[in-house]
């Protein structure tokens, strides 16, 4: 094997950490590869290049909210028609928050999300929207102020929990159930402390609740104690009132 100039390459090559020897030694140098703009493009979709692009959007992430104070995140479907009264819970809920002293964290989409940032704007808090790049594109709404959006979904969903001290979840579809049991997997398993998850809506989660109790606990794949993970409320009041009263400090979750 020889370089460009014609020079054997060596037996033993150092690039950073990394050892080759013999037919694993690369031709020229990291200098010539990074500006030699007629190189394949293929190492754009290699696993290296996507955990420094996974890496980047931690730093996005974090740099963004790091000092975005106390926050709660809101979950619910990007369905809610805005004419419902899901949608004005949530307008309410956003309100409330902001009113509380905490910042207001969505998926920044439509409907439900909408509707927490909208209450957490009108009232003059800080409204954040963290999306998701997906198929069908959504687009942060037109309430956020404060808006980063993500490749990967579970940098998203890092960025949801790092940075809130609770959750309150509204009715919602696939997307709201993965955040409401990925919140209560990391607190039953002390991922996280001092973390209170409020669901909004006797009438649409009573079903999941009961599947809970008389299948998962009853099966012995759940404790009875683990019901206590989560609040049930139809009040506005009180979900803001019990999503904050628990939410304190608490230790550094990095």
């Amino acid at each position: 094997m020889a370089n460009p100039e014609g020079v054997p390459a060596p037996e033993e090559q150092r690039l950073g950490p990394v050892l080759r020897r013999r037919d694993q030694v690369q031709t020229g140098t990291t200098d010539q590869r990074l500006l030699d703009w007629q190189g394949p493009s293929e190492w754009l979709h290699t696993d290296p290049w996507r955990v420094l692009r996974i890496q980047a959007e931690f730093v996005e992430g974090f740099g963004a909210l790091t000092e975005l104070g106390p926050a709660i995140s809101v979950f619910g479907s990007a369905r809610t028609a805005p004419d419902s009264e899901e949608y004005d819970a949530g307008v309410r809920i956003g309100k409330a928050l902001v009113e509380a002293g905490f910042a207001v964290i969505t998926g920044g989409g439509p409907g439900a999300m909408e509707a927490a940032n909208k209450g957490a704007s009108e009232a003059g808090g800080v409204s954040v929207g963290l999306g998701i790049e997906l198929p069908f594109e959504q687009g942060l709404n037109a309430y956020v102020n404060l808006g980063v959006d993500f490749r990967y979904f579970f940098v998203r969903k890092t960025c949801f929990v790092k940075y809130a001290r609770g959750f309150v979840v509204l009715p919602g579809g696939l997307g709201t159930l993965d955040e409401l049991f990925e919140a209560l997997t990391l607190v039953q398993t002390g991922k996280v402390t001092r973390f209170p998850i409020v669901l909004f809506g006797t009438a649409y989660w009573s079903g999941l609740i009961d599947w809970l109790r008389d299948t998962l606990i009853a099966g012995g794949k759940a404790s009875l104690h683990d019901l206590d993970l989560f609040h049930l409320t139809d009040d506005v009041a009180e979900a803001v009132a019990l999503v904050t009263k628990e939410a304190g400090m608490g230790p550094d979750r990095t």
